[in-house]
């Protein structure tokens, strides 16, 4: 079984690295899984949904190689993993120009007038982990939340078929312990890793 988790922040000193290597730690943990880590800033992903992009939303283009290549990274994958600093109550461009251009239509879904939607990554699993600096009451007052499981769980994976497994949000992160943060991924990993375990077993069966 293989986790991608794709990690977007462009200190790799942060703490938004720090938890995304917990998580693969734990995910790892029992040796019955491997574990990819997709650096986007450090491999310099270009995030910019361009006129190249949009030809390939209108089925007029293939897509370029860059795009192609994270594709097949998640195919290969069992399970994805996103792991992200929350930039006003989201995530960061470079994730978000990521998935604009790489779950593309053809790839992640297929639409038409005729045809209407078609969901392609029914079998892709996925795990949020959101690193925010507010604190959970903050989140809860204003709904941020639950507009970015709208946003994010429903609107972009839903639409695709893809089920997010667990989406959790690790506040208070320029205040609160980092062990605590990180003993907090590191059992999202291993959850991770018991789903991973079921599935295999599941499928074996």
């Amino acid at each position: 079984m293989h986790a991608l988790i794709v990690v977007a922040h462009p200190d790799p000193a942060s703490l938004t690295h720090r938890i995304a290597a917990s998580v693969a730690e734990g995910i790892a943990s029992t040796g019955q899984a491997s574990v990819e880590i997709a650096d986007l800033a450090q491999e310099g992903f270009d995030p910019r949904f361009a006129v190249a992009d949009l030809a390939v939303h209108r089925r007029e283009a293939p897509p370029s190689a860059d795009v192609r290549a994270e594709q097949a990274r998640i195919d290969r994958a069992d399970v994805l993993v996103l792991v992200f600093p929350v930039y006003w109550w989201s995530m960061p461009g470079l994730m978000k120009g990521w998935i604009d251009r790489v779950f593309a239509n053809g790839w992640a879904f297929d639409f038409s007038p005729e045809a209407m939607l078609v969901k392609k990554l029914r079998r892709l699993q996925v795990h949020l982990v959101g690193v925010g600096g507010a604190d959970a009451r903050t989140y809860e007052k204003h709904g941020y939340g639950d507009a970015m499981k709208t946003q994010i769980d429903h609107g972009i994976f839903n639409y695709c078929g893809a089920r997010v497994i667990t989406s959790t949000l690790l506040p208070e992160s320029e205040i609160r312990d980092p062990a605590m943060q990180l003993d907090a991924a590191r059992a999202i990993g291993e959850e991770v890793n018991r789903g991973l375990a079921r599935q295999e077993t599941t499928e074996a069966g």
